[in-house]
């Protein structure tokens, strides 16, 4: 008899994304692992998501520095998913009996791991990108695909018909069954942007994998291929209509944007939910403690930090240090980042173990920046050193900086 207990729905969630477009901030660790909203990994929503949907197996797909992910996923304590049935599992590619590729698409990725899927005999398959913000009730999403009889149901957004172009689009009939797929298109014909979550009957979605991994032209990808495939088919596929806060954290202006999104009364996201919580593992930090003729207003504060200067608009991982005369304004301040005294950051994001030196200046104000100054994780910024708004920081690019060579 299998160890293995049938489960009616199984969760593959993608969690491979390089990020590139995050630059320094993934430069050493994948983006799902990115640390968002002061206590929080970026992969804690999808994951957090599954559990108060009562999904309780979820495979999770790294690819790219996947070290920071897999010691924090761990034994999925956090998010209650480490059971003995089931539970949170890591799945990296790995060499078969032919190869040792990487996940070639998002398809393929979900080819390699069929053999975990067949384990747990799922009837239903939902399928997840570990990098969005977003809370969702995946039970009802699996209601609607079972009432609609659908092969593969597509969460979908509805967008601003001039940002249409930028993502994939569901064009439907009126009882939400799609008919045609166009990716990117330059004309849309309507707004019903792919979210990027799908279930699938397992059957089915098995079938169309084994198909498309025998192409060799195919790019095995869901959207480009097994989507297309499926309609071709003559399968049927559904939209299924979402409402709600979602937005793919992508790039530097959107991951600020997001942190910045958790703030005001009330916030365009409310992370304060309690029907609905955010799961994720925190360091054991002290109470926060805000000194004498410290100065806040509209910000997050996490756990383990001092505060002696002044904090507007902004996010505050835990174990920072703003010291005395210090100002952060609209800025996401990460983890054990010291503030020293008289230092200014503005429009910012700071990565995790950064020390900004005494009268330092990082970015600029909102109004006038050029965009957002990023600092990589573990850089000492000198004392009075100016980093103009928009500049990207690392290792190399700070020496430059103290050098003279690079534009401040």
């Amino acid at each position: 008899m299998s160890m293995y207990k049938k489960k009616e729905c199984v969760a593959m969630l993608l969690a491979g994304g390089q990020g590139s477009r995050l630059y320094t901030l993934t430069e050493k660790t994948a983006k799902p692992a990115v640390l968002f909203g002061g206590k929080y990994r970026i992969i804690d929503f999808p994951l957090s998501n599954c559990v108060n949907s009562g999904i309780d197996t979820v495979g999770v797909l790294t690819q790219y520095q996947p070290l920071v992910l897999n010691e924090y996923i761990g034994n999925g304590q956090p998010w209650d998913l480490d059971r003995s049935v089931g539970g949170v599992m890591v799945l990296p590619p790995y060499q078969g009996n032919k190869s040792a590729d990487w996940y070639k698409g998002t398809a393929n990725a979900i080819y390699q791991n069929l053999n975990f899927l067949d384990r747990y005999d799922p009837t239903y398959v939902l399928i997840l990108s570990g990098d969005h913000i977003y809370k969702m009730d995946y039970g009802a999403m699996l209601s609607f695909h079972k009432e609609k009889g659908a092969d593969c149901t597509i969460a979908v957004l509805d967008v601003p018909l001039e940002e249409a172009s930028r993502f994939g689009i569901m064009n439907t009939r009126d009882n939400g069954e799609i008919y045609e797929f166009e990716e990117k298109p330059a004309q849309p014909k309507s707004t019903n942007a792919s979210m990027g979550i799908y279930i699938f009957t397992y059957e089915k979605l098995r079938k169309y994998l084994v198909e498309d991994e025998k192409n060799p032209d195919s790019d095995n990808d869901f959207g480009k291929n097994i989507i297309p495939s499926m309609l071709a088919g003559g399968e049927k596929l559904y939209a299924y209509p979402f409402e709600g806060y979602w937005k793919d954290v992508g790039t530097i202006s959107s991951l600020w944007e997001a942190n910045m999104d958790l703030l005001g009364n009330p916030p365009n996201f409310n992370i304060h939910d309690k029907s609905w919580r955010i799961f994720s593992r925190t360091p054991a930090q002290p109470a926060q403690y805000i000194g004498n003729g410290a100065s806040l207003s509209n910000s997050l504060i996490t756990e383990g930090c001092e505060i002696y200067g002044t904090v507007e608009n902004s996010i505050i991982f835990s174990g920072v240090r703003v010291a005395p005369g210090a100002t952060v304004r609209d800025s996401v301040i990460m983890r054990n980042v010291e503030v020293c005294e008289g230092a200014t950051v503005e429009y910012s994001i700071i990565d995790s173990n950064v020390k900004v030196g005494s009268g330092a200046k990082i970015g600029e104000s909102k109004e006038s920046a050029d965009g957002i100054a990023v600092i990589g994780v573990g850089l000492e910024i000198p004392e009075n050193t100016q980093i103009k708004g928009g500049l990207m920081v690392n290792k190399s690019t700070l020496k430059d900086i103290i050098n003279g060579k690079e534009e401040k």
